[in-house]
């Protein structure tokens, strides 16, 4: 069994002062860290009959491919605006550091399609609840939610009490 706690380093005061910035790159380095992430991710969710994936910009794509991967569904990518090359929804929604945007093809999602929604990091919920709106305005239906991390303390889950939201790891404080 892989301890994937020891993978994941603080970064004091990024990218702000008062933030401890949880970084991932260890994990994305280690070859049996990576892929027992993403096997855990995947079997969580293995039984929900997922259809798609969506992983949200940028740490969800790494996630949200290896997942559908494993789980033989497609994968959508939520975006920053402006990245995506066809027609676009967006959401906006405040960050625990400010304010953002994100935006899905407006053809991403066929009505009914169960969509396992994928990032790193659970802090406030406002990143996730936005795709999440996203995915559900084009008429998907939320398979789950995951997560490599949860932090507990920013109570992030309550913007998602809709969903069944999991996480691999969850730090307290």
């Amino acid at each position: 069994m892989v301890n994937l706690e020891s993978f994941i380093r603080d970064i004091p005061d990024f990218p702000k002062k008062g933030i401890v910035f949880k970084d991932i790159t260890p994990l994305l380095a280690d070859p049996a860290a990576l892929k027992h992430a993403a096997d855990r991710l995947a079997e969580m969710f293995r039984d929900k009959g997922v259809d798609l994936v969506a992983g949200v910009e940028s740490r969800g794509f790494l996630f949200g491919t290896m997942v559908a991967d494993r789980l033989g569904a497609g994968f959508v990518p939520i975006r920053k605006p402006g990245k995506l090359p066809h027609k676009t929804i967006r959401r906006s929604y405040e960050l625990e550091y400010g304010q953002a945007t994100v935006e899905i093809h407006s053809d991403a999602v066929r009505k009914g399609q169960k969509v396992l929604m994928v990032d790193d990091l659970l802090a406030t919920g406002g990143t996730m609840e936005a795709a999440c709106e996203l995915v559900r305005g084009l008429g998907g239906r939320i398979a789950g939610v995951a997560f490599v991390i949860e932090l507990c303390f920013l109570h992030g889950r309550e913007k998602l009490k809709d969903y069944d939201v999991r996480a691999l790891i969850k730090v307290e404080e």
